[in-house]
């Protein structure tokens, strides 16, 4: 056992050993109050002090929500409770000392599932391996963490479909009043996160609350265009009360209404997304021009919205393979090449350019793309890749005062699950970056064939640029994107390339519209 004594209180931690070194962890701490009963649907609150010694040995409960229907199976689904889920776990080598870089991650699920007790996101590896302090936080997710309801309770729920977000800017205020107690630099704050959390961390990035609560972020396959304007959350809000069986003048029962029934609405509502999706369903997404979000994030980066953060952008390969792989096949689905030219559309690329896209990716290829090829290449493109070309673009600022670095990756390491199907998919980065390339967890996709050398590069690389700024160590120079868009690629031999599959971002880019709310 061991004891932090932190600010708001005492806590009571384990230890464990990693490779002959010793780490320190801290489970379930709660960073807010409870968002339960009155405070449902309204912001996070700051934690009150507590006395004795808390017990911080255990996992804290997820945020309510559905099992994941895409588990593997035996998956446990997550245990969760709507009072008891803003809580954050630590992982530390030394609690004296140093100060040492700290290291928050912010786990995906679409918005809608997910948790930091996911062994995944166990930071233990990655906190010895690196000396780095790691931190992973849960947030309310789906309707509790973003239906919009400004337009229908009035005050005290002006910012309810950003609530995930604040929650997050609340656990990152608790970070940098007491990570020093854990031998973490509160100056020091990396954020990183992946899919939904990268996503998260796009739209922070355009939040001018955020400014000073962090000092460098990564995204992993996530953009700061996930967000709709408040005419269209709205919109999702109505069908949302029809399958609670309420309408505009019963919205208040969801103030009190269980759970449990709110969770059954947002699977219908996900599941109706889903069936008329051939990319991957979002019901619940942050809504710019909001007290906390007074105009697209990308809007707000360009104009400088924490300039001075030092970021790392970037994608894997076929970030789509997942959604045509797994997605079964419906009556009346059209032939591969008008699906993609429907996911396209969605993600903004003209109707008069759509037929250029082909060309482009066979321009990549080499050969005219094959048909589930097509579809997968149009989800990666539409939902990750160009919006994140997008953000790196509007990184240095119309007015160039821009002061932060901005780095960029395309991880191309193939999964050799379902005979090499899924190739490069998403989420096989994370056991890269955590070094569980040889987890339970890890096991679907990587097969045990993951090249250990690119695990600890990458790991290395990331906890490199949290405590510099710079993602270079010994054997991997990683230049800044700069103007020729260099772009580390990450595969069993890392390399550098500039512009990597150019021609499809330039027939983005040509016709590149306003930042795309989402519908």
């Amino acid at each position: 056992m061991t004891l932090a004594f932190a600010p708001c209180g005492t806590f009571l931690g384990s230890t464990e050993d990693v490779d002959g070194a010793t780490v320190h962890r801290f489970l379930g701490i709660p960073y807010a109050g409870s968002p339960a009963g009155d405070r449902r649907f309204r912001p996070p609150v700051p934690v009150s002090g507590h006395s004795g010694d808390m017990d911080a040995t255990s996992h804290g409960p997820a945020a309510p929500q559905n099992p994941d229907a895409a588990a593997p199976p035996g998956d446990e689904p997550y245990r969760w409770s709507e009072a008891g889920c803003l809580n954050l776990n630590i992982w530390t080598p030394d609690l004296d000392g140093p100060p040492r870089p700290v290291m928050v991650w912010i786990h995906g699920g679409a918005y809608l599932m997910g948790a930091n007790s996911d062994g995944m996101y166990d930071g233990a590896n990655l906190a010895a391996a690196t000396g780095t302090v790691v931190v992973a936080i849960n947030y309310r997710l789906g309707a509790l963490g973003f239906l919009h309801l400004a337009h229908l309770l009035g005050e005290g729920f002006e910012d309810s479909s950003n609530l995930a977000l604040l929650d997050q800017l609340e656990a990152l205020r608790w970070v940098r009043g007491n990570i020093e107690a854990f031998g973490g630099d509160p100056h020091h704050v990396t954020l990183f996160g992946e899919s939904a959390g990268a996503a998260a961390i796009g739209t922070l990035l355009g939040m001018p609350a955020s400014e000073g609560l962090f000092r460098r972020a990564i995204m992993q396959s996530g953009t700061a265009q996930r967000f709709r304007t408040p005419e269209a959350s709205a919109r999702v809000t109505a069908g949302f009360l029809r399958l609670c069986g309420l309408d505009e003048s019963s919205a208040s029962e969801l103030l009190t209404m269980p759970v449990e029934r709110l969770l059954r609405a947002q699977r219908q509502l996900e599941d109706h997304l889903a069936a008329g999706s051939f990319a991957i369903p979002l019901p619940f997404q942050p809504s710019a021009e909001t007290p906390s979000l007074p105009e697209p994030p990308l809007d707000s980066i360009r104009r400088g919205t924490n300039s001075g953060v030092d970021l790392i952008v970037g994608t894997n390969l076929n970030e789509g393979s997942f959604a045509v792989q797994l997605r079964p096949d419906r009556p009346g689905d059209p032939e591969y090449p008008d699906r993609a030219a429907a996911v396209l559309a969605d993600g903004g690329l003209p109707e008069d350019r759509i037929p250029g896209y082909p060309d482009a990716v066979a321009d990549v290829l080499g050969r005219p793309p094959r048909g589930r090829e097509l579809l997968e290449a149009a989800i990666a493109d539409s939902v990750y890749r160009q919006p994140s070309n997008n953000l790196l673009d509007a990184r240095p600022g119309s007015d160039g005062v821009a002061t932060g670095r901005t780095f960029a990756y395309l991880f191309t390491w193939p999964s050799p699950a379902m005979g090499g199907k899924l190739g490069s998919c998403h989420t096989l980065e994370i056991p890269f970056v955590f070094r569980h390339l040889l987890s339970p967890e890890a096991a679907y996709l990587t097969r045990g064939k993951a090249p250990a050398a690119l695990g600890d590069a990458m790991s290395g690389a990331w906890a490199a640029f949290a405590r510099t700024g710079s993602p270079d160590q010994p054997g991997l120079a990683w230049p800044d994107y700069g103007p020729d868009r260099c772009t580390l690629i990450l595969d069993e031999v890392p390399r550098v390339e500039e512009d990597p599959r150019g021609a499809i971002r330039r027939l983005f880019a040509e016709n590149r519209v306003r930042t795309l709310p989402a519908r």
